[in-house]
């Protein structure tokens, strides 16, 4: 099934697509939402969104992004605009991971 094309995920860096994919993974496990996989995308909203993420689970996908891409995430990271969207929380793996 193809992706939704969405202004969101236009609007994402070419040099975030490959963490995309890794941080959809991560999502989908963490959450339990397998079976919902193939309609999330860069400009899929997280947040107030995916009722499956709740604050436990923010904590739950943080530990296991820190563990899938080897970065440390501050507690002055969790903000909205780090997890707006994957697309946006891709954005801040891929930087974290530069600066790492």
């Amino acid at each position: 099934m193809p992706r939704p094309n969405t202004e969101e995920s236009k609007n994402v860096d070419a040099s975030t697509e490959a963490p995309v994919s890794d941080v959809v993974d991560v999502l989908v496990h963490v959450l339990g939402i397998e079976d919902r996989r193939e309609t999330i995308d860069a400009g899929t909203a997280l947040l107030g969104e995916l009722p499956e993420l709740d604050s436990l689970a923010v904590v739950e996908l943080a530990v296991a992004l820190e563990e899938r891409f080897d970065i440390v995430i501050d507690d002055d990271d969790f903000t909205g605009d780090v997890f707006e969207t994957v697309g946006t929380l891709a954005a801040f793996i891929h930087e974290k991971s530069r600066n790492a």
